[in-house]
């Protein structure tokens, strides 16, 4: 298979786990076989690499994501990415030329386009194969995925077919409508468009240089930000009269909101937590390193993290947005190539920050201009090149770096160190990177 991932979002709606950079597909609420914790990415790559390990996956994402990916899914995972965002048919179109002149995939093979962070199970990829299979002998440009309806929802938009096949001709689309004509619609026999469809890669391509002007996927990213915003649907689907459906009534959940996302939680409690026994379809995902306590709640949802605490109804957690958008704060915790970091204290005049870094990773070579930086190595080993001069370091080694001073990390192991940033003008955007010609 060929798969084209979207991987988007904003991070408001599951506030305070997710935020610009980390959002919902990255938070790890899922656990494994081996008694860990996986995220809906994480999931959903690993469940297409057991029903086709050959298969060509591709992330279409912004820059703000592509560490979070390269951290969750490894170096080798391919990758489209948007320098801003464009909405999605240009996101499509950048990445259908990836796949064609980068991964080396021919017009006549079919693609296939699905979000990243669907709660689905097995059946749900072997449609995907069936989907493939139809989009590469159907005389349709396109053969979209629509999901059976298990209530009337206003969320999703919705196909209606022409026949009760399972396979049929599209009759037309409808937009997200209020309940009663949801339920009007499903009366008529009507899909829900989950926005997972496939097409073979010359129609898309196609599509692609009739709407825009460029020669090859190094010009379409070059020219990227000019691009009008505009939709795959409203570029595309709208405007294409030879269009498929085909039915799926298997396991399909948009984990968009928390409602939604606790629903498909395997534990009432990610991280440490206690629910007495008076408590009713109570869920809690906690990231602080302090214990939850929920007694006598029903139809609650607790969310804590480094940046803030949810304490909802779950049903009133669907309308969280506006509130967030008014809050100001800068981000506390992200997931970087690297490794990660966790704010842990803001002062007018320093921060205080736990880095931590994987095996064989290493931070740029940066110094910054206004500002000095305490190292505090609380576990395990790697090693430091201060303005050239390269060190050992383990659990207990305290390592200064004033203003000006070149300096990076390396970790053997895992390597975890108290950061404390010190200065009157502490900011993101004070640092300059330098190249390390020196293998380490």
């Amino acid at each position: 298979m060929n798969i084209i991932l979207l991987s988007g979002g904003s991070g408001q709606r599951l506030w305070p786990l997710s935020n610009e950079i980390r959002s919902k597909q990255f938070i790890k609420i899922f656990h494994t076989e081996d008694g860990g914790l996986e995220s809906m990415v994480q999931r959903v790559y690993r469940q297409i690499r057991e029903a086709d390990p050959e298969a060509k996956i591709t992330i279409a994402t912004s820059k703000a994501q592509i560490s979070s990916i390269h951290n969750q899914l490894g170096e080798n995972v391919g990758i489209s990415m948007e320098p801003c965002r464009r909405d999605t048919f240009p996101a499509i179109a950048l990445a259908v030329a990836y796949l064609q002149d980068v991964q080396g995939v021919t017009g006549e093979e079919p693609v296939i386009v699905c979000p990243v962070d669907p709660y689905v199970e097995k059946d749900y990829f072997e449609a995907l194969q069936r989907l493939e299979e139809r989009a590469a002998q159907s005389a349709a440009h396109l053969v979209l995925m629509g999901m059976e309806p298990t209530y009337p929802s206003e969320k999703y938009g919705y196909i209606i077919p022409k026949t009760a096949e399972n396979i049929s001709p599209v009759e037309m689309f409808k937009e997200k409508p209020d309940k009663e004509q949801a339920a009007e619609y499903i009366r008529q026999g009507a899909l829900w468009n989950g926005g997972v469809f496939a097409f073979r890669l010359n129609y898309v391509l196609q599509k692609a240089h009739e709407l825009i002007e460029f020669t090859d996927y190094e010009d379409l990213l070059a020219k990227y930000e000019t691009l009008q915003k505009i939709s795959f649907d409203y570029a595309v689907v709208e405007k294409e009269p030879e269009i498929e459906v085909m039915r799926f009534a298997g396991t399909w959940k948009d984990l968009g909101t928390w409602n939604t996302l606790t629903e498909a939680m395997d534990s009432a409690c990610v991280g440490e937590a206690v629910l007495n026994e008076t408590c009713r379809n109570v869920h809690v995902v906690n990231e602080l390193d302090m214990p939850v306590l929920c007694m006598g709640l029903q139809d609650i949802v607790v969310a804590a993290s480094p940046e803030g605490i949810l304490v909802s109804d779950k049903e009133q957690s669907s309308y969280i947005k506006p509130y967030v958008s008014s809050f100001t704060q800068q981000v506390m915790f992200a997931e970087k190539s690297w490794g990660s970091f966790r704010i842990m204290d803001v002062e007018k005049e320093s921060l205080t920050i736990k880095v931590t870094l994987n095996p064989g990773h290493k931070m740029n070579y940066h110094s910054h201009e206004f500002r000095d930086e305490v190292w505090t190595v609380i576990y395990g080993e790697g090693r430091a090149v201060i303005d050239g001069e390269e060190r050992r370091v383990k659990a207990g080694d305290v390592l200064r770096m004033p203003a000006g001073c070149r300096h990076m990390l390396l970790a053997d192991t895992e390597l975890q160190v108290i950061e404390v940033q010190l200065g009157k003008d502490i900011s993101v955007q004070d640092k300059k990177k330098y190249p390390h010609l020196k293998p380490l």
